[in-house]
């Protein structure tokens, strides 16, 4: 058993990846995409243990995968990516995560920089009036009664574009529509109902975030194009999950998972990977209840989305027509999905779990909306609030070794506790102000939390990914007004 105690050993591959060896009861190796500096960093925590109690998993098909954003996590590391054979694979919670779709959204306008420079104070103030935000942020102006919770956690984003909260080609931008498939509100406990009734529409808190940014530099001009993405156009960002109902639907499932793992003699590194088959009642259950909570998040970032063009149109005093912002895409990153893939020579269906990681499809997948077919999915990597974040590609080569997966942020170096610390006695709103960057937050404890130092360099992580080959750079965002949770 690998643990804590006993760290994995790691031989280096390549200049960007690295295996950790199959030993004692691991089912197959692990792989880490970092550079030498990084994997330094990366040692500092056990991620690489967990990467490694990943892999010693029933039914893992190829290996254990961890991305360059990787640090600590619960079970799963964070950044992990394991795929899963539907008969004798499980399923996770601690795979996918508390924030069940934790994600991100970006949406283009046909705004450039110097238009709107005066108006960027007025602008962010006028999304933070307009979206709660903070912990246990809530909406006074939706009230959700059961009947309509239910159609959120069954239909998606679907709910929301028939109530006006968007417009229909909004839903050929979000993975899977807005919705995924087989979702069961009857799996929710009533505590997870009670906790999200009120949240739709919100924030949140920690690091979620809405950002006004502008396009510093496109890489790739032609696919830039296709996506809607021009030099110093102004750009806007969505990162946030399912709130309180995903964070329960977590807790609910774990305690089910551990007595299932003794159920069906699963051997578990760690209780945090408590687990089920997938194809057992209580693996079926999970993923019921995880696609309402994705479900849920999808919706949220799609009102989110809503409020965030009626605050353009009110302090611009222009129409939605005129001022574009446009769908450009919505991911998940923390996500367990039944797809399908060309593994050991045949095409078969796995559970690939995505713990703080993002989808990378590549161009001609049958899921991708008709206008990039061409070019692959977008995938979205926010950085820092103080930084820069980053529009690639999906590629070929990500489907044949990540399971079509690539990373989803900065990741940590710091924990909040540090980070805090590192920030005690300096004005973190007025150091972002001086850099050109407004915030605004519901409390300082956020702000300080996630300064960023706390992060990697994401133009790091990004370039390790686009390197590699399992992502393709095609713009760099550079923020001009934050809104923190």
């Amino acid at each position: 058993m690998v643990s804590a105690e006993n760290s994995p050993k790691v031989q280096k591959i390549d200049d960007f990846r690295w295996r950790i060896p199959r030993e004692g009861k691991m089912n197959t190796d692990g792989i880490v995409y970092a550079d030498e500096r990084m994997l330094k960093d990366i040692q500092k925590d056990m991620s690489l243990t967990q990467v490694a109690n990943v892999a010693c998993l029933p039914g893992i098909v190829g290996q254990s995968l961890a991305m360059p954003d990787i640090h600590l996590g619960y079970g799963f590391p964070i950044g992990g990516v394991a795929a899963f054979d539907l008969k004798r694979g499980i399923v996770s919670p601690g795979g996918v995560g508390y924030d069940i779709n934790c994600g991100v959204r970006l949406m283009r306008s046909n705004l450039k920089k110097d238009e709107i420079k005066g108006n960027i104070r007025e602008l962010i103030n006028a999304i933070y009036r307009n979206i709660p935000s903070g912990v246990g942020s809530k909406r006074k102006d939706l009230k959700l009664n059961p009947v309509d919770e239910s159609e959120v956690l069954a239909c998606g984003v679907a709910w929301a574009i028939e109530r006006g909260y968007g417009v229909p080609q909004d839903l050929e931008h979000i993975e899977e529509r807005g919705c995924i498939q087989g979702a069961d509100p009857d799996r929710i406990s009533k505590r997870a109902l009670e906790r999200g009734r009120p949240q739709l529409g919100t924030l949140g808190a920690g690091n979620h975030f809405i950002e006004i940014a502008y396009i510093a530099e496109i890489f790739d001009e032609k696919v830039a194009k296709v996506i809607g993405l021009e030099s110093e156009g102004i750009t806007i960002m969505i990162h946030s999950g399912s709130r309180g109902l995903g964070h329960q639907v977590c807790g609910d499932y774990l305690d089910v998972m551990l007595d299932a793992a003794k159920k069906y003699g699963i051997e578990l590194p760690d209780k945090q990977l408590a687990c089920a088959p997938v194809e057992s009642k209580e693996g079926r259950r999970y993923l019921s209840a995880m696609a309402c909570a994705a479900n849920f998040a999808f919706t949220n970032r799609q009102l989110m989305t809503h409020w965030v063009r009626e605050s353009f149109q009110q302090v611009l005093g222009r129409s939605l027509k005129d001022l574009g912002l446009d769908l450009v895409y919505d991911v998940c990153h923390n996500i367990a999905k039944i797809e399908e893939f060309s593994f050991g020579g045949k095409r078969q269906k796995l559970c690939v779990h995505r713990k703080g990681a993002t989808r990378a499809f590549p161009p001609h997948h049958p899921s991708l909306p008709a206008d990039y077919k061409d070019i692959g999915q977008p995938v979205l990597i926010p950085g820092d609030m103080g930084r820069y974040s980053f529009v690639l590609v999906g590629t070929e080569k990500a489907m044949l070794e990540t399971f079509g997966s690539t990373c989803h942020g900065a990741g940590r170096l710091m924990s909040r506790h540090q980070a805090a610390k590192a920030a005690k006695g300096r004005a973190i709103v007025r150091e972002m102000e001086d850099r050109g960057i407004l915030l605004r937050s519901a409390g300082k404890r956020t702000v300080v939390e996630e300064i960023s130092e706390a992060y990697k360099d994401v133009a790091n992580v990004v370039n390790i990914v686009h390197k590699v080959g399992i992502g393709k750079k095609i713009a760099k965002l550079i923020p001009l007004a934050v809104l923190k949770g």
